[in-house]
Parts: structure tokens; sequence; C-alpha cells
């Protein structure tokens, strides 16, 4: 109701028409036929400015304001539908993220695995590698001994046949 008393008022002084002057004075007081004249047309011509224009017009203004707010209530549940999806998002992206350090946190502890197993293979074949030649250094040695005694005696026996100056028996 408001709204159409300001339009209605707003007409008004849009069509009002600027005040007379008689004879080069402001009129103060007007011409009252003419005024009464002015007062019937007036009142004539309400019933049909209200069903030609006021009430055309103020159903436009309102479906414009219906149409604003069904566009505001359309963008709120938009606005809710994508935080929903931001929402869903981000925890499939988190979801994501978890898998990926999972996978990889198992993809290192099977690389620590392979690791450890090939050291341990690396240090079996090398500790073996050093008992073999321990074990041949050890026989080289006793053969050495073997032989450095045999021939010990020989040239032990030479020397003293030489430092004797006969042969020994």
């Amino acid at each position: 109701m408001v709204q159409r008393t300001i339009v209605a008022a707003s007409l008004l002084l849009a069509f009002a028409t600027p005040a007379s002057a008689a004879e080069g004075s402001l009129e103060i007081f007007p011409n009252l036929p003419r005024l009464l004249e002015l007062m019937v047309l007036f009142v004539l011509l309400i019933a049909p400015v209200n069903r030609l224009v006021l009430t055309p017009l103020l159903r436009v203004l309102e479906e414009r304001t219906a149409r604003i707010e069904g566009a505001r209530k359309r963008a709120g549940e938009v606005g809710t539908q994508a935080d929903g999806a931001l929402a869903r998002y981000s925890a499939a992206v988190e979801e994501a993220r978890k898998q990926a350090g999972e996978l990889r946190k198992q993809a290192l502890e099977g690389a620590r695995g392979d690791q450890v197993r090939i050291l341990a293979e690396a240090r079996r074949g090398a500790e073996a590698e050093v008992a073999s030649a321990r074990s041949g250094v050890a026989g080289a040695l006793a053969e050495a001994r073997g032989v450095l005694r045999g021939q010990s005696e020989v040239l032990a026996r030479e020397a003293a046949a030489r430092v004797l100056g006969r042969p020994l028996s």
C-alpha cells in the first residue's frame, strides 16, 4: 500500500502544472469554478489511472521483486550445493592424499626390506669369501711351514757341513 501511495504521489508531481501568474504577480486565491472543475476531473481520473497505469505498474514491480527473491533463493541453494560439492571434493582429495601416503609408506618399507635383504646377502657372500680366503691362506701357510721344515733340515745340514767343513752323516 505504501508503494502505491509513493507511485501515485510521484505521478502527480510529474504532471503538476506550474503556478500561474495573474498580471505579473502570484495568484494566492485560485479561481473557485476552475478549482472545482479540476477537482472533479481529478476524482474522475483516479479509477482509470489506477486501473490502466498504477495497477499494472505495481504488478510488474511485485513480479520483479518476486523474481529477485526467487533468484536470491536459487543463488543460496546453488551456493549450498557448491559448498557441499567443495566439501566432497576436499574429502576426496584428503582421502587420495592418505592413500598416496600409505602407498609411499609401503613402497619405502618394501625398499628398506629389499635393502636389508641385499645387504645381508652381500655380507654373507663377503664373509664366505673371507672364510674361503682364510682357509686358503691357512692351508698355504701350513704347506709352506711343512716345506720350510723339510728344507730347513736340509739347509741346516748343509750349513753345519760348511761350518764344520765335513759332510754330516
